[in-house]
């Protein structure tokens, strides 16, 4: 992890970084090799030439760059979750209705060596 996305990460309000750590350790755990840098000023996970972007604003955590498929999959069971285009917004008080298994998927397929 670059110096960079480690500050972003070390200020992140506290309220928020249980969600953050979650994302960040599925992301890892799926793919340790995951360079963390710090892209359109925020925690970027790449792993090849795909890119994945985990950004936290008030709300909680947003993903960008996330594979279509994966996020309609997502989005059939979690609509509340689209945010504008290319958006996947998990408010905090309501992330617990996702699961790992779900977001795994999202991340697995954005990251992964089949995502298109």
């Amino acid at each position: 992890m670059n110096a960079e996305a480690q500050t972003y990460i070390d200020a992140i309000a506290p309220e928020h970084r249980p969600l953050f750590d979650r994302v960040h350790r599925l992301i890892l755990g799926a793919y340790p090799e995951a360079d963390v840098v710090l892209a359109y000023g925020m925690p970027t996970y790449r792993v090849g030439d795909r890119r994945l972007h985990v950004g936290v604003w008030r709300h909680g955590v947003s993903l960008y760059g996330w594979d279509q498929d994966a996020g309609a999959d997502l989005l059939s069971r979690h609509p509340e979750l689209l945010s504008g285009k290319g958006t996947i917004r998990l408010r905090s008080q309501e992330a617990a209705d996702v699961t790992d298994e779900e977001l795994g998927a999202l991340v697995r397929a954005s990251l992964g060596p089949d995502a298109p």
